[in-house]
């Protein structure tokens, strides 16, 4: 098949009956929900850019195993060239989302083809592994399907690990093993996007310890496997308000679950690890999983943060404010971020790294550099933004107001910018902004972009302490030389 269109991504959900619970409701119809139907249509405009004769050839490519074309984020990069392939699919997804969706197709389609990369490392534990997540990786990638994940136990008693919690399925382990498959029970989150996914991936993350073998499972289900529950958080929006006053928070939600296996059945050709604490966890680092999808995020990343940039100055240039040396000061601190990490980016795909399997990753320090940058720069540009905008943010009339011709005149007279900038074109830019800086929706990604890729303190430290191990600082011994005292003897 290859590729796929809008209009099959839409009808593969029509298609669907996921068990999908929404403010204490059971969604019988997904695209009757306007909340996920938007998400729904964003992500079938993404499907529909492969399409595009503009985008078709720096999105996808000719499958060298099947001759059928298929997105670039599926491709094994073998070199430099191929990174780049990688990056310019990322950016056409993240430009028509403005980066503000984290959870396009493209992100796990990476993690995924990972995976299929680097399966000698299941092999290692058993070969039925490795021939599971290659099968599966062909799957997704020649049906074009659309992935989310869940790889976080419930935040429950956190200081102990998965088996020493108070009732033994509160994370999702293993109940019993059968001829046909694995019996499941428990929970994961935090599954962004579940209700309109087609399928959904299960891989561990490093933490697990002795006792916890019935913890450390991988898999893959179908999205609508009888058993599977989607408990979604409260919506930052009903999906019904105007793009004129929300032209944000309107398109772009993002809905996140809680997905409760209640015995579910894993056949044994989608299970792709189990019972082995050892591999549960190395399967992080060891098979690219971490770094890979790192630039998929990078990429995202340098687009939302010059976003959110680009909206700041717009902001700033409505009311005039941009001509005083503090407001500069500010917005030139905002452009010299996008600016860091695009050479970042940039650095990270020169200074590739090549796998002894021949896989070329970008460069693991510079992409971790990135991560590490990201949890403090967006904040800021969202900071900086409220500080612009300050009290005009809260006081924005709605798109009813301007169409009221009791109001318009009143409107046009007291929202009006600097000289050529119109209380309706002034008022719009401070909408835009507050679904940035002000929404829930604003808020969930700041609070996204803080804590997707982990706890940025402990990053941090494990960034520094793989530093310290791999460095003498010779540049120090060098320069004590110069001064070092001759040894003293009183003998």
């Amino acid at each position: 098949m290859g590729i796929r269109t809008g209009e099959q991504y839409i009808n593969a959900v029509k298609s669907r009956k996921p068990e999908v619970w929404l403010e204490g409701r059971k969604v019988e119809n997904i695209l009757d929900e306007p909340v996920l139907k938007q998400a729904v249509i964003e992500i079938a405009k993404l499907y529909d850019l492969q399409h595009d004769p503009e985008y078709q050839e720096q999105i996808t490519h000719i499958c060298e195993e099947t001759g059928e074309r298929v997105n670039n984020a599926f491709l094994v990069p073998r070199s430099y060239e191929d990174l780049i392939k990688r990056r310019t699919a990322f950016e056409a997804y993240a430009e028509a989302t403005f980066g503000l969706m984290g959870r396009s197709p493209d992100f796990l389609n990476v993690v995924l083809t990972s995976l299929y990369s680097n399966a000698h490392f299941l092999e290692k534990y058993n070969p039925q592994w490795g021939e599971n997540i290659r099968d599966y990786y062909k799957y997704i990638r020649d049906n074009d399907l659309f992935l989310t994940h869940a790889i976080v136990n419930p935040q429950n008693d956190r200081r102990k690990s998965s088996h020493e919690q108070k009732d033994m399925f509160t994370h999702l382990g293993v109940v019993e093993e059968t001829v046909d498959g694995l019996i499941v029970r428990g929970a994961k989150f935090l599954a962004t996007l579940a209700p309109v996914t087609d399928e959904v991936i299960i891989y561990t993350f490093p933490g697990f310890q002795p006792g916890d073998e019935r913890y450390a499972i991988s898999f893959a289900l179908p999205i609508d496997t009888p058993g599977l529950r989607i408990i979604c958080r409260e919506s930052m929006q009903d999906g019904k308000r105007p793009l004129f006053d929300h032209p944000l928070a309107s398109r772009f939600e993002e809905i996140d679950a809680l997905l409760v296996f209640k015995d579910v059945l894993i056949p044994w050709d989608r299970v792709f690890l189990y019972n082995n604490v050892e591999a549960a966890n190395l399967l992080y680092p060891k098979t690219g999983i971490a770094q890979q999808p790192s630039h998929q995020s990078a990429v995202r990343g340098l687009v939302k943060l010059q976003f959110a940039a680009e909206v700041a100055a717009r902001l700033a240039d409505s009311i005039g404010v941009d001509a005083y040396l503090h407001v500069q000061e500010k917005l030139g601190e905002l452009f010299q971020s996008v600016e860091t990490i695009r050479a970042l980016l940039h650095a990270a795909e020169y200074e590739y790294e090549t796998t002894p399997e021949g896989e070329v990753m970008p460069n693991g320090v510079t992409l971790e550099t990135i991560r590490g940058h990201m949890p403090n720069m967006y904040p800021r540009a969202i900071e900086v933004m409220q500080i612009l905008g300050a009290g005009g943010l809260l006081l924005s009339p709605t798109g009813a107001d301007f169409e009221s011709e009791e109001l318009r005149e009143d409107l046009d007279r007291y929202y009006v910018g600097r000289e050529g900038i119109s209380g309706v074109e002034r008022v719009s830019i401070f909408k835009l902004a507050w679904d940035l800086c002000g929404e829930a929706f604003g808020q969930r990604l700041l609070q996204y972009e803080r804590y997707y890729t982990g706890d940025p303190i402990r990053k941090k430290a494990i960034f520094y302490n793989n530093i310290k191990r791999n460095s003498k600082f010779d540049m120090v011994d060098e320069a004590l030389k110069v001064g070092q005292l001759k040894e003293l003897s009183n003998k």
